[in-house]
C-alpha cells in the first residue's frame, strides 16, 4: 500500500513537471539541458521531465513603461524636466530573453540617452512646440535600437515637461504680456473698422444728399423750361392772332408805323438792357428824325 502511494506522488510530481498549460497572449521559453529548446504557444505543452525546464514566461501583450523624470539641458542652457512614457511589444520572445539581460532596463536607459541628445539640440521653446516631432524621433530611434531584441516601439509620449519656477513665471508674465498685447491690437483694429463704417456711412449719406439735390435742381429746370416753353408757344400765339388779325385788316403803312411805335414804347417800359427793335419801327423812327431837322432848319432860318 505504502508503495503505490509513494508511486502516485511520483506521477503527480512527473505530470506536474510533464504538463504545462499557457495562457493567451503569453508564451513559455523551454531549455533542455540548458539550452534553448523551444517557444510555447498558449495551450496545452508536454516537456520531458528532469530534462525540459521553463526558463521565462513572456507577455506578448503591449506593456508600458514609465522613464522616470529627467532633467535635461536645452541649447539655451535652461534645465528642464521631462516625464515619458513608452509603449512596447516582444516580437520575438528568445530574442527577448537571451539578446540582453533586461529588457526594461535596456529600454529605459536608451530612451533616457536619447531623450538628452533630441531635446539638448533646440531651445526651450521650441520643446513646447514640437512634442509631436520629439516623440517621433523617440519612437524611430528606439525602435532601431531595441530591433535585436525582438521588441517593437509602438509608441513614446512625453508626458510633461516641467521648466524651472523661475522659468514658469517668466514665461507666464511673457504670456500675459502677449493676451494684453493682442487684446489691445483687437481693440484697436474693431475701433478702426468703426471709423471705417462711420465715415462710409457718411460719404453715402453725402452722395444720396448730392444725388437728391442734383435730381431736384433738374427737376426745377425742367419745370421752369416748361413754363418757358409754354409761354413762350402762348406769346407766340397771340402774336400769331395779331398778325393773322393786322394782315386781314389790311392797314396802311403809316398805321402800321404808328403800332411799331407804341409797342415800342411798351417794351421800353420794361427792366430788360437791350430792346430789339422792329425793322418797321426803325422807318418810322427815321420818318420822325427827318421831320424834327425840317423843323428845326425853318427855326433857324427865321
Amino acid at each position: 500500500m505504502e508503495y503505490i502511494l509513494v508511486l502516485l506522488i511520483l506521477i503527480c510530481i512527473v505530470a506536474y513537471n510533464t504538463i504545462k498549460v499557457v495562457r493567451q497572449s503569453e508564451v513559455y521559453i523551454i531549455e533542455r539541458l540548458g539550452r534553448f529548446h523551444k517557444v510555447a504557444d498558449a495551450g496545452l505543452t508536454i516537456i520531458v521531465p528532469f530534462l525540459d525546464k521553463v526558463r521565462s514566461v513572456v507577455s506578448l501583450k503591449q506593456q508600458t513603461m514609465d522613464i522616470p523624470p529627467q532633467g535635461v539641458i536645452t541649447s539655451d542652457n535652461v534645465t528642464i524636466t521631462i516625464d515619458t512614457v513608452v509603449f512596447y511589444k516582444i516580437t520575438d520572445p528568445a530574442k527577448a530573453v537571451y539578446e540582453i539581460q533586461s529588457l526594461k532596463k535596456g529600454i529605459e536607459y536608451l530612451a533616457i540617452t536619447t531623450i538628452r541628445d533630441i531635446v539638448g539640440k533646440m531651445e526651450l521653446d521650441e520643446t513646447f512646440s514640437s512634442r509631436d516631432q520629439i516623440n517621433d524621433k523617440l519612437r524611430v530611434i528606439l525602435d532601431e535600437a531595441t530591433d535585436p531584441w525582438g521588441c517593437k516601439i509602438d509608441r513614446v509620449e512625453i508626458k510633461d515637461i516641467t521648466p524651472p519656477a523661475d522659468i514658469r513665471d517668466a514665461m507666464e508674465k511673457q504670456m500675459n504680456a502677449e493676451r494684453n498685447k493682442r487684446a489691445l491690437i483687437l481693440e484697436a483694429e474693431g475701433e478702426r473698422q468703426s471709423a471705417i463704417t462711420l465715415a462710409e456711412g457718411r460719404k453715402e449719406a453725402a452722395i444720396l444728399d448730392a444725388e437728391a439735390d442734383r435730381e431736384s435742381r433738374i427737376r426745377r429746370a425742367t419745370g421752369e423750361a416748361e413754363a418757358i416753353k409754354q409761354v413762350a408757344e402762348a406769346k407766340a400765339q397771340e402774336i400769331q392772332r395779331v398778325y393773322d388779325a393786322i394782315k386781314k385788316a389790311d392797314p396802311d403803312e403809316k398805321l402800321v408805323q404808328l403800332k411799331s411805335l407804341e409797342a415800342l414804347q411798351e417794351v421800353a417800359k420794361g427792366e430788360a438792357n437791350k430792346i430789339f427793335i422792329p425793322f418797321e419801327a426803325t422807318k418810322a423812327l427815321s420818318s420822325l428824325g427827318a421831320m424834327s431837322d425840317v423843323v428845326k432848319d425853318k427855326k433857324d432860318n427865321k
